[in-house]
């Protein structure tokens, strides 16, 4: 072989050794590092948006894709100790022609964090509508969705403003009262009686309990490497001791059934959708909505636990749009006539 080739594959080779030997090493030294980037990539490749809006001193972190027209604009609220970006999975899945906005709730990611900051479910419910105000996203009633933490907000809110929702989505939300507790119920309070609520299961400091987590969370058992489940603990390690006070604040006496008290006062077209195998949040909770709320519908998916937006996101789609499509539709014919 010519010299000047081997010298080429040489050089080559020692061109492409470099991105891959620093890929290696950001994975086995800073895999939060990747995995921030990981969603800066996703959000990129969506079209998703960051922006940042103010109300007085408060700074509110969102992203957005599209712009407002004649079908109604989609807020996403995410559950607890999560931020904007677990979304990405549903949007990969939306149509481009909706306006959608996903916002960091209130001490989450981009979002401000003040330790002044009321932050049981009527507290989030005033911050989220006053970052609706800030956008002007109530100008024309929009489709409000939440997850979980998300989906307590999302209900409450929808009973407290009601002229800013046109439909509403809740996944698997919290604040219902149950005749009685689950498993993980049941762990949360042997864990306050024992003085040992630190060991709060949604709240991991390390890659096991990280695992463990994910397992509770999800009916797919997903197979993570030991350094992303290290990646996601350290993420989220400087914000343990806020999501701490969080989950003790949304679980008191004042907020853990808010959206139970408020249901009855849900008036738009709902939708609800629980995974069957939820080890979180018990999926008699549809049923429980469903027969307070006049207009709705639910959907229950099949090998499916509380990620539903992770374990299922095509599927969520599917049937965000397919609701969204048979409001509207609904909404035109009763102009019409």
């Amino acid at each position: 072989m010519d010299l000047d080739v081997v010298n080429m594959f040489v050089i080559a080779g020692g061109t492409l050794a470099i991105p891959i030997l620093a890929f290696v090493a950001s994975f086995l030294l800073w895999p939060s590092a990747l995995i921030r980037i990981y969603y800066w990539y996703w959000r990129r490749t969506l079209g998703m948006q960051v922006r940042y809006v103010h109300h007085e001193d408060y700074q509110f972190c969102y992203s957005f894709r599209g712009r407002p027209g004649h079908k109604p604009s989609i807020l996403m609220l995410h559950g607890f100790s999560a931020h904007k970006d677990m979304w990405l999975s549903v949007v990969k899945f939306l149509p481009k022609n909706l306006h959608l906005v996903c916002v960091d709730m209130p001490g989450h990611e981009g979002t401000t964090r003040s330790s002044l900051d009321d932050l049981s479910i009527d507290g989030q419910v005033k911050r989220v509508h006053q970052f609706v105000e800030c956008l002007k996203l109530n100008k024309k009633p929009f489709h409000l969705i939440g997850t979980s933490m998300g989906g307590h907000v999302a209900g409450v809110y929808a009973a407290q403003y009601p002229s800013d929702v046109c439909s509403l989505c809740l996944v698997c939300p919290a604040g219902l009262q149950y005749s009685t507790d689950n498993q993980f119920v049941q762990r949360l309070k042997e864990l306050q009686d024992s003085a040992a609520i630190h060991k709060i299961p949604l709240i991991p400091s390390t890659p096991e309990e990280m695992s463990e987590m994910l397992q509770l969370c999800s009916y797919v058992r997903f197979k993570v490497p030991q350094q992303i489940l290290q990646g996601l603990v350290d993420v989220r390690i400087p914000h343990n001791g806020f999501y701490r006070k969080l989950f003790l604040e949304i679980v008191s006496e004042k907020s853990r059934y808010s959206l139970h008290q408020n249901m009855d006062k849900i008036k738009v077209p709902t939708q609800i959708i629980w995974g069957k195998q939820d080890q979180v949040l018990d999926v008699s909770g549809a049923d429980i909505l469903a027969k307070s709320i006049a207009n709705c519908q639910v959907e229950l998916l099949e090998n499916c636990g509380h990620s539903v937006v992770m374990e299922r996101p095509r599927k969520t789609a599917k049937l965000i749009v397919d609701f969204l499509a048979s409001v509207h539709s609904t909404d035109n014919n009763k102009k019409l006539n």
